[in-house]
Order: structure tokens, then C-alpha cells, then sequence
């Protein structure tokens, strides 16, 4: 079958046939092509999750069978879902992104965790969160520890006003924005935590072009020839913003986890130790200053 155009009849357009339809064509270029489809058809018919699987046999009218038809085809030009639809579901918030943010990964969630083992969830604490994007990290550290206190910064105007947006939408009110370059809308503050999901791809690496990374902003991914220059200045810098026992807690490639504990031993940080991600990776290092 194939999807009804604009004016068709789509009274035999069951959204069940649907997802089958999208769900096949989407093999040839998505990883999870059911998923895909069934994400556009929530977005084409205003249906949930819960919603879609018991109304199966539901007719999708002729507008939703033609913004499906238009979903279907940019998301087969590659675009990434996230940007499709416009939200992206991170530590269970529901966030807005476009494509000056990047997409919230699953494995950064295994940062936030590290992170709030450092956070007490019973008194105020000062935390940054440097290169914030669309502000996944800051607010997931936010609507767990709400007596938390946090700085989110990035250099890029679109991401902060995103970030700000994702925050009202949430109603979460304990985290400032400001927009800068890492450290410098800091001013001379000094924080308790501060955590970091920086860019750490190789500026040549060739999965940059490939897939819905190619879709991404290009500053937010690649560092530097080894992918550790935002690392570096992170490291180097930090010591000067935080408190005395302060944690460092950064995100970093699957290969890095040496060169990043030689740099946090080499800027005097204590306690320095890696975690690995729900694929056995090395995803996430800390240390203490």
C-alpha cells in the first residue's frame, strides 16, 4: 500500500496499516524502523503511544495521512526523528530540540546519574553545567534535586533560548542560563559539582557525515584532532571554579577513558575514576579536586 496524498480518500487508511507501511519503508535507512513509524504516526494523528496500539484500526484523515506522507519522506532523507518532531524524551522529560541543540543520548543519562551521586537530595549545593545545549543534563539535575542550584552555560544564543524554553515548559525555576564560552559566564563563582558533556569526536572521524549525526550541529560533536580539546580546556580550567572537594564529572569516547584520567591526574584532581555505559563502554570519568 502507499500513503494517500493530499485529497484521496483515506477512509481505508487504517493507522495500523499505516506503521506497517512506514515501518518497511524506513528498513533501509533507520536502525529501528518500527519505532520510527510509530513516533511519526503519534506526531501525524496526535494520538499517544498507548493510544496508537489500541486504535490500530483508527482511519487517519486526509490532513494526517499527509503530514505523515511529508514526515515519512524527510525522515527517509535521513533527518533524525528528534528533529521531525521536535522533542526528544530525556531522564524521562519531555524536551524540546531543534537542530542548533544536540539529540539527548540514552548514554548520557548514565552522566546525570554519576552526577547526582554526588548531589545530596536534602540541602541546597552549587552546580555548572558547562556546553548545556538544549539543557537535558541540567534539567534532569534539576527535577531530581530541587534544592540544587545550577548554572547552565553554552556559546551558542539558539541553544540557551532552547534550554530556557525547556525549563519553562517543565517549571523548573533552580537553574540560571547564561550564554559563553565554557568558563566565562562564570565569573569568579565557584561551584560544588560541575559536569560537562563536551564534544569528543575527531574532527575527522567519518561517522560525523554519516547517519542522523550528519544532521548536528558539527560544533557540538568534534574537538580538536582527537577529540579531547574541549576535554583539556575542561580539565585544565576547572580547578579555579571549584569548591575545595569539588567533583569534576565529564562525558567522554568509548577510547578516551585512559587519556582523560591522565589529564584529570595531571591537573591534580583526587578520587579520579571511569564508569561504563549499559554497552560495557567506557562512557563517564570524574575526579576531585
Amino acid at each position: 500500500m502507499a500513503l494517500a496524498t493530499k485529497g484521496a480518500s483515506s477512509t481505508s487508511q487504517k493507522i495500523g496499516q499505516l506503521i506497517d507501511y512506514a515501518s518497511a519503508t524506513l528498513e533501509q535507512i533507520s536502525p529501528t524502523p518500527r519505532l520510527d513509524a510509530e513516533i511519526l504516526a503519534c506526531h501525524a494523528s496526535g494520538l499517544s503511544r498507548s493510544q496508537l496500539i489500541t486504535q490500530t484500526h483508527h482511519a487517519l484523515n486526509d490532513s494526517g495521512c499527509e503530514q505523515l506522507r511529508l514526515l515519512l519522506q524527510r525522515r527517509l532523507k535521513g533527518e533524525p526523528i528528534a528533529y521531525i518532531t521536535g522533542h526528544k524524551e530525556f531522564w524521562s522529560l519531555d524536551l524540546k530540540v531543534t537542530p542548533g541543540t544536540l539529540i539527548p543520548r540514552p548514554e548520557t543519562e548514565h552522566l546525570v546519574e554519576q552526577a547526582l551521586s554526588h548531589i545530596p537530595p536534602d540541602r541546597p549545593f552549587s552546580v555548572a553545567d558547562l556546553g548545556t545545549g538544549n539543557g537535558a543534563i541540567a534539567l534532569a539535575l534539576a527535577s531530581e534535586r530541587p534544592q540544587c542550584q545550577i548554572v547552565a552555560t553554552d556559546i551558542a544564543d539558539k541553544a540557551i533560548a532552547v534550554a530556557r524554553q525547556n525549563a519553562l515548559n517543565l517549571g523548573l525555576g533552580n537553574i540560571e542560563f547564561r550564554q559563553g564560552d565554557w568558563f566565562a559566564p562564570l565569573s569568579d563563582a565557584q561551584f560544588d559539582l560541575i559536569v560537562s558533556n563536551p564534544p569528543y569526536v575527531r574532527q575527522t572521524d567519518p561517522h560525523l557525515v554519516e547517519g542522523d549525526v550528519q544532521f548536528e550541529p558539527t560544533a557540538a560533536l568534534a574537538s580538536g584532532a582527537q577529540g579531547l580539546d574541549a576535554i583539556y580546556k575542561l580539565v585544565t580550567q576547572a580547578s579555579t571554579f571549584l569548591a575545595e572537594r569539588g567533583w569534576l564529572v565529564l562525558e567522554h569516547g568509548y577510547d578516551q577513558a585512559e587519556a582523560v584520567r591522565d589529564l584529570l591526574q595531571g591537573a591534580g584532581f583526587s578520587h579520579c575514576t571511569m564508569y561504563r555505559d549499559l554497552n560495557d563502554q567506557p562512557r563517564v570519568s570524574e575526579g576531585r579536586k
